[in-house]
């Protein structure tokens, strides 16, 4: 597991020191990256589930401006700040020890990016999703909303304020894009 790209190129990522964490591969990092690539450059990314932060790194080293973790696991926690502080890009990151759920239930503030990526088969990534959409002032107006998810666990959500634009499967990860509902 490494930096695919960016400022932080080829420096590699520590792994999970905790068991239920699943890093991102360099494939489907590769793949989400080559998509996300133009909404990059100065965006806020929000890393929920953020796991040792293989995601959110990636975004940073590839020039968004600020990416706030969202973590759980104390253990992991340790992980992804020994990542920041190896890539030297901890001074553009916020690491939140706690619940994804929990943060998300706190006033909103607007990101450009939203990844959410929990662990599988626990129905994780479609609570995320409802929750994001009962409070939509977490993503910016032409903000991003990527879910990632095993293949097997893909489901249409019946969403009021996002609606799926692209879908990708990449081996055994499947990526679904989210925007605003169009007003018209």
């Amino acid at each position: 597991m490494r930096v695919i790209a960016g400022s932080a190129r080829g420096v590699p990522l520590r792994s999970p020191s905790a068991d239920g964490t699943r890093p991102i591969s360099d494939r489907g990092k590769e793949a989400l990256f080559s998509i996300l690539y133009p909404r990059l450059p100065g965006c806020a990314f929000l890393d929920l589930f953020g796991g040792v932060g293989g995601a959110g790194i990636e975004a940073l080293s590839r020039g968004a401006d600020h990416a706030t973790f969202v973590e759980l696991t104390a253990a992991v926690v340790e992980d992804l700040r020994f990542n920041l502080d190896k890539t030297r890009l901890a001074d553009r990151a916020t690491v939140i020890h706690g619940d994804a759920f929990a943060f998300l239930d706190r006033p909103p503030s607007p990101f450009d990016i939203i990844f959410v990526a929990p662990p599988q088969w626990q129905g994780l990534w479609t609570k995320t999703m409802a929750m994001l959409d009962g409070r939509p002032g977490w993503l910016a107006e032409d903000g991003l909303i990527v879910a990632q998810h095993d293949p097997k666990e893909d489901e249409d959500l019946a969403l009021e304020h996002f609606e799926r634009v692209r879908s990708k499967a990449y081996g055994g990860v499947q990526f679904g894009f989210y925007t605003r509902v169009a007003q018209g």
